[in-house]
């Protein structure tokens, strides 16, 4: 996987034609997907950040803590690249909403 696509959203889309309703839904399905994705983001950090303070919790086991503090890392990390992409990705579809708006009201 390209590190450069984990950050890149396409923004070259220009509305052409009359917008019709499953064009409407498409984009709202969109917006859900992004909601989805942020959940789940969320979901495997806190999973990480469990795993990690587990590991660190463990008595006897002092040879694997530096993998409790490498969860603890990757729950950050995590973390702050979901929310950089939902909030790309929520800009982005606000730009496409506005050029739906500018069309609907350049063709009245």
């Amino acid at each position: 996987m390209d590190l450069k696509n984990i950050f890149n959203f396409s923004n070259r889309f220009q509305i052409q034609d009359e917008i019709i309703l499953r064009d409407y839904l498409a984009m709202e399905r969109t917006k859900l997907a992004n909601e989805r994705t942020l959940l789940s983001y969320i979901r495997s950090s806190l999973y990480l950040l469990l795993g990690g303070i587990a590991i660190i919790q463990l008595e006897g086991f002092e040879r694997i803590k530096f993998l409790g503090y490498v969860s603890l890392t990757l729950t950050v990390i995590i973390i702050i690249i979901g929310v950089y992409r939902f909030q790309k990705l929520n800009k982005q579809l606000k730009t496409y909403y506005k050029q739906i708006e500018a069309f609907k009201e350049k063709s009245v």
